[in-house]
């Protein structure tokens, strides 16, 4: 079997279940975004973690295939609707906690950066704001449903990603930038 089928070459794409939408449409943006942050997670994972924030990664990455295959099913009784659940969102919360704790109180704002895979982290983050505002959207959008959860795990794993970030370059020794302000 080849990879590629020709039947994007008109610029529709096929979600889950029957039929063909453009793929400028709000729900493949909203799921390309989602599997961006997957791809930014593998980079960041690629040029190395601790072995507690790559296992943490990894679990991260196998959630986002399924928040990707919620937002790709238009239908709120598909099979992937509610995959995202409060244990979902618990987990993140239970991470953010941990994490927190091993940092010191943050009393500036900082900058993207500090070691390289804290700023993929950052940049990691940042896909994760972009993809929550576009569920935010989709789910705004007549029609279109998307399970709350989806957007509350977003929110709060662009917090992990944070916090998660600040703890790499803590536990490689590199202090987080500074925003020196105006």
């Amino acid at each position: 079997m080849r990879i590629y089928t020709k039947t994007g070459d008109d610029g529709s794409t096929g979600l889950l279940g029957p039929g063909r939408v453009s793929k400028a449409d709000l729900r493949v943006e909203a799921y390309g975004t989602v599997d961006e942050l997957n791809a930014a997670l593998g980079a960041s994972r690629a040029i190395g973690l601790d072995a507690e924030a790559d296992a943490l990664t990894a679990r991260l990455q196998d959630d986002l295939f399924v928040l990707g295959s919620a937002l790709a099913d238009p239908s709120p009784d598909g099979p992937f609707h509610g995959a995202i659940t409060g244990a979902h969102v618990a987990h993140l919360e239970s991470a953010i906690d941990r994490i927190e704790d091993e940092l010191p109180p943050l009393t500036h704002f900082i900058l993207p950066g500090g070691s390289a895979s804290a700023a993929h982290l950052h940049l990691a983050r940042a896909v994760c704001r972009r993809a929550e505002r576009l569920a935010v959207a989709l789910s705004h959008s007549e029609g279109q449903h998307v399970s709350p959860l989806d957007i509350v795990y977003l929110n709060r794993l662009s917090d992990l990603l944070f916090v998660l970030a600040r703890a790499v370059n803590r536990r490689a020794g590199v202090a987080d930038v500074i925003w020196k302000g105006l």
